[in-house]
């Protein structure tokens, strides 16, 4: 949560404001953090997350090092986002072979009406 604020060049070299960034205080894990961003809202969401994470993993082991129980509800938080990545990939790659597959039908279909259309001119 970068605290500068940033402008972006358009093609014709005009200067257009980023959002204005917000500052959020959240509550994770019993201490209070001081974040910036363009959505407070979705910050809060992050955190709570993140708290519910760390709560869980105290509450399943008998550690009571918040950077331990934050390193391991981070390690969760990974396990999640990768078995999630793999399952969009799968399903990308489903799509793609569905595609595929749809394509294919469609110019065979297409060739077997021209066929029709043509014996009919004929005939």
């Amino acid at each position: 949560m970068d605290q500068t604020a940033q402008t972006t060049k358009t093609a014709s070299s005009q200067v257009e404001p980023q959002p204005e960034k917000q500052s959020v205080a959240v509550e994770i894990y019993d201490q209070i953090y001081h974040l910036r961003g363009i959505d407070p809202a979705y910050i809060e969401q992050l955190a709570q997350i993140v708290d519910s994470k760390m709560r869980a993993v105290s509450a399943l082991g008998n550690t009571v090092d918040s950077l331990r129980v934050a390193v391991l509800a981070a390690l969760n938080i990974a396990d999640e986002l990768e078995t999630l990545r793999q399952r969009y990939e799968s399903l990308s790659g489903s799509l793609s072979l569905s595609q595929v597959t749809m394509r294919s039908r469609a110019g065979s279909l297409a060739g077997l009406l021209d066929e029709v259309l043509e014996d009919r001119k004929v005939g």
